[in-house]
C-alpha cells in the first residue's frame, strides 16, 4: 500500500471520529460497542512513565502495559499512551527501535520519527528542555470495516530546543498543545500504529 493511499485511510479515520465526537461521552467507554467488557476492576489509565525534564535518559524502553495486549477498544487507548512513551523514550534515548517495533512497517511518520530522533536526542545533547509528550486525553476511537481503528488523542509538548549538529543553529519550540490523529492496525494479536500525525490546536 503507498504511503497516499494509507494518508487517506487516515484521513477517512479522522473525518469518522470528527463526526462522532458530537455524540461522545464523559464515559471512558462511551461510543465503543466493539469493547470487550472488562473482567477485572478497572484500573487508572498509565500516564507516561518518564518523568519531565529528566536529565538522564532511560536505559531500557517501556514494556507494553498488560492492558494494552488484545484488539478491544480499551486495549487501543491504552497502547496510544504506551506508544507515546515509546516515543518520548526515543527522543531521551535516541533509540527508535521499540517505537517501530509497535509500529506497521508501512507507518513513514513513525520512520521519520524514529530517523529524527537518532540524529537529535537528549543523550547526545542535541534536544533538550521540556521536549516529552504529556498525552492527556484519547478519544474518537471508531473501529472500521478493515478492522483498524482510528481516534484523535490531546498532546502537549513543552518547550524545547532541538539541534541537527552541535554548532547548527538551534531551533526553539514553544510549547504547544497538539491533536494527534491516527490509525492502529492488528499485528500478532495486538496493536500497532499504522499512522499517525500530529495537528497544531
Amino acid at each position: 500500500m503507498t504511503y497516499r493511499n494509507r494518508l487517506t485511510i487516515l484521513t477517512l479515520a479522522c473525518l469518522t471520529t470528527t463526526l462522532l465526537a458530537a455524540c461522545s461521552s464523559t464515559s471512558p467507554e462511551a461510543g465503543r460497542p466493539n469493547t470487550a467488557p472488562p473482567t477485572t476492576a478497572p484500573t487508572a489509565v498509565p500516564t507516561s512513565t518518564t518523568p519531565p525534564n529528566s536529565s538522564t535518559p532511560p536505559s531500557v524502553a517501556p514494556d507494553r502495559p498488560s492492558t494494552a495486549n488484545g484488539l478491544t477498544l480499551a486495549a487501543a487507548e491504552v497502547f496510544v499512551r504506551y506508544y507515546s512513551d515509546l516515543m518520548n523514550y526515543a527522543s531521551s534515548s535516541g533509540d527508535g527501535a521499540a517505537m517501530l517495533r509497535a509500529s506497521d512497517a508501512g507507518c513513514e511518520n513513525c520512520k521519520a520519527y524514529a530517523d529524527f530522533v537518532k540524529i537529535s536526542n537528549a543523550a547526545n545533547g542535541l534536544l533538550t528542555g521540556d521536549y516529552r509528550e504529556h498525552i492527556t486525553d484519547v478519544s474518537e476511537l471508531v473501529r472500521g470495516q478493515s478492522g483498524k481503528v482510528g481516534g484523535s488523542a490531546s498532546v502537549k509538548v513543552g518547550a524545547y530546543i532541538s539541534r541537527e549538529t552541535p554548532s547548527a543553529t538551534p531551533i526553539v519550540s514553544e510549547a504547544t498543545n497538539y491533536k494527534r490523529e491516527f490509525a492502529l492496525s492488528p499485528q500478532g494479536g495486538n496493536w500497532v500504529m499504522y499512522e499517525m500525525k500530529l495537528v497544531e490546536q
